[in-house]
Order: C-alpha cells, then sequence, then structure tokens
C-alpha cells in the first residue's frame, strides 16, 4: 500500500490540505452550531447591510441561491457530507459520476479525441476551480459559525 509522505501531509498547498480545511471548518459549524432551526428567515448579509467581500481580491461575492442562514448551513453540511461519503443516488438515477461517464461516451466514441489530449491542461483547470471553490467554502463556514456566535451571544436570533 503506498504511504503519503509526511511532505505531502503538511504542504498548505496541497488539494488534501484545502479539503481538510473545509472540512474541519465545516465540522466546527456543525458543532457550533446547536439548535439550526434558529438559522430560519436570518439573512445572509450582516445586519449593517454590507455586501459580502472575498477576502483575495476585495471584490463583492455572488449573490448566493440561499435565502437564509438555515439554507446556507444545510448547503455546507450536504457538501461536505458529498466530500466525506462520496456523491449518492441523485434523482435522475444514478450516481453523479456514472452520469457524467455517460454523457463523456458519446463525446470520446465520437471522435473527439483532441478534447482529450490535454488531459493535463483539463486536470489543471479543474483543480484550480476545485480549490477556489473549497476555500471559499472554508471562509463561508467560517464565516456562519462566528455569526452565529455572534448572534446567540447578543441574542437576537432568538424570539
Amino acid at each position: 500500500m503506498m504511504q503519503l509522505s509526511s511532505d505531502t501531509q503538511c504542504n498548505k498547498h496541497s488539494l488534501l490540505n484545502v479539503m481538510n480545511r473545509f472540512i474541519a471548518a465545516a465540522n466546527n459549524m456543525d458543532e457550533t452550531i446547536m439548535v439550526p432551526s434558529f438559522l430560519r428567515d436570518v439573512p445572509l448579509e450582516d445586519q449593517d447591510g454590507q455586501a459580502s467581500v472575498s477576502p483575495n481580491n476585495n471584490e463583492p461575492s455572488f449573490p448566493s441561491k440561499q435565502r437564509d442562514m438555515y439554507e446556507h448551513y444545510l448547503l455546507l453540511k450536504s457538501i461536505k457530507n458529498d466530500m466525506e461519503w462520496g456523491l449518492l443516488k441523485r434523482e435522475m438515477g444514478g450516481s453523479f459520476l456514472e452520469m457524467t461517464v455517460k454523457h463523456e461516451e458519446p463525446q470520446v466514441n465520437g471522435g473527439a479525441a483532441e478534447e482529450g489530449s490535454d488531459l493535463e491542461g483539463q486536470f489543471h483547470y479543474h483543480l484550480h476551480g476545485l480549490f477556489a471553490v473549497l476555500s471559499k467554502l472554508t471562509v463561508q463556514a467560517d464565516h456562519l459559525t462566528n455569526r452565529y456566535k455572534r448572534e446567540i451571544g447578543g441574542g437576537s436570533l432568538l424570539r
């Protein structure tokens, strides 16, 4: 069995480290938020009306589809579970991986060899995207946890 070297485990720029940071932030969020239903009807924005800002480039982040902190909490928890346990069967029948393979088969068999020839480029493109998404999700999980602590401490979520 192949063993990971200690250098791989300690590299702060590795995919495993980014994944572990997100999972740790999501676990912290899950342990901190004892009563998730308190998050219902609480808007995602801070009460002072500031737009959320991306930490990397100081640009406002894109608006999310979640209506309140509770839906955002569920989204983060669901993503963490998918990462830990794999993708479960989806409503369309089969896993996401199975659907992707079925979708890709006609292209490969149809002579689209040019697209598959740059596998390294495709890998780096998706790896970069995965790093960016996991970093944003980690920041969001930390923000949700801290906001919950702040709101519960002040009692403004309690009705």
